[in-house]
């Protein structure tokens, strides 16, 4: 999600008129946006607002409360983390490169998207609705259901030996890839998370 830009208050209006939406994915950007500073540990209405350059109440009258610009956050995340493990899926037909097109795009998703990252990891979600969090854990046990087809597949194409356990690979992939966006965002944004991938995937899909 790119950053959003602060509007000029005098066309504002009018753009909001012609884009109904603007506004919402506006509040949405910046969110992403506050997130990546790695020293912030919680962002506040009031910090969102002030960084709009509107009030909390003009906030919610997008959004019924925090939680839910979270989820919109979230939205985003699994429409397009899914979107490309599908296409991954259709276009590539070996589940063996299936399985690594399929971690490295997750790590370079959050490579991309920094402020989404610490939602990834839980930390922007600390102190919010439980219910976000458990969002989260189900949008890990479909990446690993994911992995677990794709390893599947490659089974069946004799990539791995019939008796090879892809539960076990499937859940040890997404721990490594949740491994490396903690990585990420506690350096700093600083230790990228497709640092040294090749010899991990070497390991990991073998």
């Amino acid at each position: 999600m790119q950053t959003g830009v602060h509007n000029d208050p005098s066309t504002e209006g009018a753009k909001n008129r012609r884009r109904p939406g603007a506004r919402k994915l506006q509040i949405l950007q910046t969110l992403a946006a506050m997130l990546e500073d790695p020293r912030a540990e919680k962002v506040t209405t009031a910090a969102l607002a002030a960084r709009l350059e509107v009030s909390e109440a003009a906030l919610y009258r997008h959004f019924a409360s925090k939680a839910q610009m979270f989820e919109g956050l979230i939205e985003f995340i699994e429409s397009t983390v899914f979107s490309l493990i599908n296409d991954i899926a259709t276009k590539e037909t070996s589940g063996r490169q299936q399985v690594r097109k399929m971690i490295q795009m997750l790590l370079e998703f959050a490579q991309t998207n920094r402020g989404m990252t610490r939602v990834l990891i839980g930390d922007a979600l600390v102190n919010e609705n439980e219910r976000l969090q458990e969002r989260m854990n189900q949008l890990f046990d479909r990446i690993e259901a994911s992995l677990k087809q794709a390893l599947r597949v490659a089974v069946s194409q004799a990539e791995f030996p019939a008796d090879f356990d892809t539960a076990a690979r499937a859940s040890l992939g997404v721990a490594y890839v949740v491994g490396r966006w903690h990585r990420y965002s506690k350096s700093g944004f600083r230790k990228l998370p497709a640092e040294a991938l090749e010899q991990h995937l070497a390991v990991l899909v073998s």
